[in-house]
């Protein structure tokens, strides 16, 4: 998904308001709200250019490999236990 951004923004996973979970594009500096934000990642060129220049693919497998699973979980547990899903 990140890698289908064209030009500069953002791929993120986020919680809907029923609880489900997607994953987005957000082109430029747009937004995912009214979605909560569990995990961005950073699709803009001066997060990756001076250690990747153009090889967008690498930067993206380096940054999959630091993602903390269990921190993202837990966001997401205390989302839903602090705003319960709207059916």
């Amino acid at each position: 998904m990140a890698l289908s951004v064209f030009g500069s923004g953002w791929a993120c996973f986020c919680a809907e308001k029923d609880g489900n979970l997607s994953i987005q594009k957000v082109a430029n500096q747009d937004t995912v709200l009214p979605l909560t934000p569990l995990l961005c990642c950073d699709v803009w060129e001066h997060a990756y250019y001076l250690q990747y220049q153009n090889r967008r693919a690498d930067y993206f497998d380096a940054w999959w490999r630091l993602i903390d699973w269990p921190q993202v979980s837990e966001r997401y547990a205390r989302l839903l236990q602090n705003h319960p899903p709207i059916p």
